[in-house]
């Protein structure tokens, strides 16, 4: 069984340090180009999306989560205030309330809408010493988060589409979802007390998993304190259970925000608004997270794929053996050419042992370039696929094109 705390020690994913402290780990050089290669993916699959990409910082002021409503019902997982110059300030437990903030930030219009905003952005959970564990329970998360500020009668239409989004991702990944969950509010003072504001959200929920014929589970005591969410459940390999991508309908951080845009229609006598529309009206926030936090999602690959990652995304994409010292030159001249051509690729040298010794310590590379005096004097190198089979002579441009997410 493919456990990626070993795992990815040994392939040089991850590691941690008890002088950086539990549930921090570091990304080490293998696991930094895996991390850089799902974002870039992840970032394109968004903007062709129609997603703006946005940066907030990881810090925010007490008052900030005291209006989104994490103080009062998220604190126990939130670490404590920092005091700085007479102020508080709290690592962000969350990015959505940065986001609410950067729709704020100028007036919008119906015809702003849906605007769709994204980042993979940090954030920090208070986690015990006792849950944590690998890359799955950590206390500093890379979360890829996206909200979509939304006309109410266009939540559906935006929620589907971020489910579209989730499945593109999940199958070129590599990712079999377990199971959707829809997870509802419980009990006690942890959830928002409105009825009917929630009663909304499920509606719109329910209404797009019937309508793509998704089966699902209902679980309560699983939402948001905000509000509902559908929840993509994956499991590892001893069947342990866990959240990957979310998206949930919110009508309460709008509120809290004082969120607004200008409607199409005209006021009527009253004052009020007209047939045609709202003056000025509160848009719905859709949170999503198409691949949810990054450290859990690699833990997940790294058990599902084993280390062998899809080419796209393997720390090293090709490597070159050249035969003997003599082909070393050529070797070296091949490398530089992958390189330019963009794949991640690096020199298995013939005093690094035999050819099959440096083949086998480069099994999980999905491409192994051989150099020996016929590639020398043809100008391209023999590769060999990880499965043990041949492909021939390939020109490199090729092999870059085959190890792009989006081809």
């Amino acid at each position: 069984m493919n456990d990626h705390r070993r795992l990815g020690r040994e392939l040089g994913v991850f590691d941690t340090d008890p002088l950086i402290g539990s549930g921090l780990p570091y990304w080490a050089p293998a696991g930094a180009a895996v991390r850089k290669a799902i974002e870039d993916y992840v970032h394109e699959l968004e903007r062709r999306g129609g997603y703006l990409h946005v940066n907030s910082p990881v810090l925010g002021k007490r008052e900030l989560y005291e209006r989104s409503g994490h103080w009062a019902h998220y604190a126990e997982d939130m670490f404590p205030p920092m005091e700085v110059g007479g102020e508080e300030f709290v690592l962000r437990p969350a990015i959505c309330p940065h986001h609410a903030l950067i729709y704020r930030s100028r007036q919008r219009s119906h015809r702003d809408l849906p605007l769709r905003v994204a980042e993979i952005g940090g954030m920090y959970r208070s986690e015990l010493s006792g849950v944590l564990g690998g890359l799955t329970r950590v206390r500093a998360i890379q979360l890829n988060d996206g909200h979509v500020f939304c006309a109410p009668e266009q939540a559906a239409a935006e929620v589907s589409a971020a489910l579209d989004l989730i499945e593109a991702a999940h199958d070129r990944l590599g990712i079999k979802a377990a199971r959707y969950r829809l997870s509802l509010r419980g009990e006690g003072a942890k959830f928002v007390d409105d009825p009917g504001m929630w009663a909304r959200s499920e509606s719109v929920l329910r209404e797009v998993l019937k309508e793509r014929g998704r089966e699902y589970d209902e679980e309560a005591g699983e939402g948001a304190f905000y509000g509902p969410k559908i929840d993509i459940q994956i499991a590892d390999p001893a069947g342990r259970e866990s959240t990957l991508s979310t998206v949930q309908v919110d009508y309460f951080m709008p509120g809290r925000f004082d969120l607004r845009y200008v409607g199409g229609g005209q006021p009527d006598s009253s004052g009020g608004p007209g047939s045609g529309g709202q003056r000025d009206a509160r848009p719905v926030m859709v949170h999503r997270s198409v691949v949810g936090g990054i450290e859990r999602l690699v833990a997940h690959l790294i058990e599902v794929h084993g280390g062998a990652f899809p080419a796209w995304m393997a720390p090293v994409q090709a490597v070159v053996l050249p035969l003997s010292d003599a082909e070393l030159p050529a070797a070296r001249d091949l490398l530089r050419r992958c390189l330019e051509a963009g794949l991640r690729a690096e020199l298995a040298a013939a005093d690094r042992g035999s050819l099959g010794a440096r083949i086998r310590a480069h099994r999980l590379v999905p491409y192994q370039l051989v150099v020996g005096p016929r590639e020398v004097a043809s100008g391209r190198a023999a590769v060999r696929l990880r499965d043990g089979s041949q492909a021939g002579e390939v020109p490199i441009e090729q092999l870059a094109a085959r190890s792009r997410p989006f081809g």
